[in-house]
């Protein structure tokens, strides 16, 4: 029964990158663009940002299921909840304090797959409107970034 909640931490992990991205897109650049506009601006009045409320969402998501699991037969929530937490942090040190440098840490890393990470999250900022941006995964992103 282990390898069936490690399989489902790691598929939840994976699904999240999509979940990511369809929520960026659709919801962020939707119908919930007043949380997430002040994130596209240059210059901020204050270190927290609207779009940080995204993040506590997904936290009440996450602790929702592990409370869940834990509490009921539906253990299989806790490896869900987990693995909704995994993303959560790997979202958090890649894209707010690799790429954006709220924290200023992980500023020597260059490698490939970090400069592509960084031009395809530059390219989605180039536009600081609702519509027309490109690029709304994270973890994953188009080939073409990845070049030289």
């Amino acid at each position: 029964m282990m390898w069936l909640g490690s399989l489902i931490f790691v598929l939840t992990f994976l699904l999240m990158e999509f979940l990511a991205w369809a929520t960026h897109k659709y919801v962020m650049h939707g119908f919930m663009w007043h949380w997430h506009a002040d994130h596209h601006k240059k210059d901020h009045d204050n270190w927290f940002e609207r779009n940080d409320l995204f993040f506590i969402f997904y936290a009440i998501v996450s602790m929702s299921f592990i409370l869940v699991g834990d509490n009921t037969s539906m253990w299989f929530g806790i490896p869900i909840g987990f693995g909704i937490l995994a993303y959560g942090i790997a979202y958090f040190m890649v894209h707010d304090i690799f790429i954006h440098q709220r924290f200023k840490l992980f500023r020597n890393i260059d490698n490939r797959y970090a400069r592509g990470i960084r031009r395809a999250h530059k390219i989605h900022h180039k536009n600081i409107g609702k519509e027309d941006s490109q690029n709304f995964g994270m973890l994953w992103v188009p080939l073409k970034y990845f070049r030289s």
